[in-house]
């Protein structure tokens, strides 16, 4: 794309968390004049975007005024109005991902009837306009509400009457549990010409309690007839899905060896983080390379990595406070990344730390005494 990196080019993101943060951080090394939205105006990406603007993502007209002066449209997070989107589109903006994909994603119900439709695996399900009845689910089952998840909210492992009454009625879909061996994920990239790369698997250890990942590593324990079929797998979603832009596909590995899509994600993703440090390419640089018409940069992991998750502890609300970082610095190979969230809540991803080295089980055992040392909490 001629002009990037002139100043020529206007990039529009709906969304300023910390995805839209380190995804500027990119364009202020490539001098990309950036402009963003978001509804808070403390919101991390507002220190480095040129133009910040405060406002609703899910209102229309909003959403449309901020990006008519814009020549690329993206996101950073799958909650905004699709209506805007289609119009600028119709406008002649370059809106990535496209708002047809988007749709379809944003809504977990779709998401799945979809997998389905285009005979790609996934676990099975049943969707619901209601919270259905309790003597109509098989135990244990998996609760996902339709729309607005985020985090590990919105999601519920449900074994007992007591956990079914806990959640929500709204619209949702019940999935069968997966016996499941590994959890992963793939990042890809894909352009408007079909082009397509994507990242080596990562692997991904969860806090069962709060449905969150609080490692991702590489390289992953798959072997490579494993890897290889993932990374088929995920560009095909990406295939299907027409997706232009960056794509964060979860899946599940189960006990019989079969890989089975969770769910994706439209964007830079969690999983992606520790490619800041430990590949050739980041995962927000691949972002702005697809969506720009800019050459596809490296997929390889050049370094064995672990990144860990930095979430507010349970019990603390208010003004943070980080216990226990200044010891961290003395660790070698250790990337610190805050997210300038100035308030920290129960499981609010405030940061994520980055390990590298030469040995992955040195690693793991140093992420482990780290998670145990370090409290986001507040005073």
């Amino acid at each position: 794309m001629n002009g990037t990196f002139s100043g020529n080019i206007k990039l529009a993101i709906l969304g300023g968390g910390q995805l839209g943060k380190m995804i500027l951080t990119k364009c202020r090394q490539w001098d990309v004049f950036t402009k963003v939205l978001d509804i808070n105006p403390n919101a991390p990406a507002q220190l480095l975007a040129d133009d910040f603007s405060v406002g609703d993502l899910m209102d229309y007209q909003t959403v449309v005024d901020f990006g008519k002066d814009a020549d690329v449209i993206t996101i950073e997070i799958e909650n905004v109005n699709i209506e805007a989107l289609h119009s600028l589109q119709k406008q002649g903006k370059k809106v990535f991902p496209k708002p047809e994909t988007l749709e379809i994603i944003q809504n977990k119900a779709k998401q799945k009837q979809f997998y389905v439709d285009h005979n790609i695996p996934t676990s099975a399900h049943k969707s619901y306009a209601q919270k259905p009845a309790w003597d109509s689910l098989k135990l244990p089952c998996i609760w996902k509400a339709s729309r607005f998840g985020y985090d590990g909210f919105g999601v519920k492992k449900i074994e007992t009457l007591s956990d079914w009454a806990s959640v929500p009625d709204v619209p949702c879909i019940v999935e069968d549990c997966v016996a499941i061996a590994k959890e992963i994920a793939v990042i890809v990239a894909r352009k408007e010409t079909g082009e397509c790369v994507s990242y080596p698997p990562v692997e991904m250890e969860f806090n069962n309690q709060a449905n969150q990942v609080e490692y991702v590593f590489t390289p992953s324990t798959l072997d490579k007839k494993q890897r290889t079929s993932s990374q088929a797998l995920a560009k095909q979603v990406a295939h299907k899905l027409n997706h232009i832009g960056l794509l964060a596909v979860e899946l599940f590995l189960d006990d019989d060896d079969t890989l089975l899509i969770n769910e994706v994600a439209p964007r830079p993703h969690n999983s992606g983080h520790l490619t800041i440090e430990a590949a050739t390419t980041s995962q927000f640089e691949q972002h702005l390379r697809t969506i720009l018409a800019l050459p596809f940069g490296g997929c390889d992991f050049s370094q064995n990595a672990i990144m860990i998750n930095l979430v507010g502890e349970k019990g603390f609300n208010g003004p943070v406070v980080y216990d226990g970082m200044d010891e961290l610095l003395e660790i070698s190979g250790l990337h610190i990344h805050l997210y300038g969230k100035a308030e920290t809540r129960p499981l609010r991803k405030m940061g994520h730390l980055t390990l590298i080295g030469a040995d992955l089980e040195t690693l793991r055992k140093t992420a482990k005494r780290i998670k145990q040392h370090v409290v986001v909490r507040t005073d």
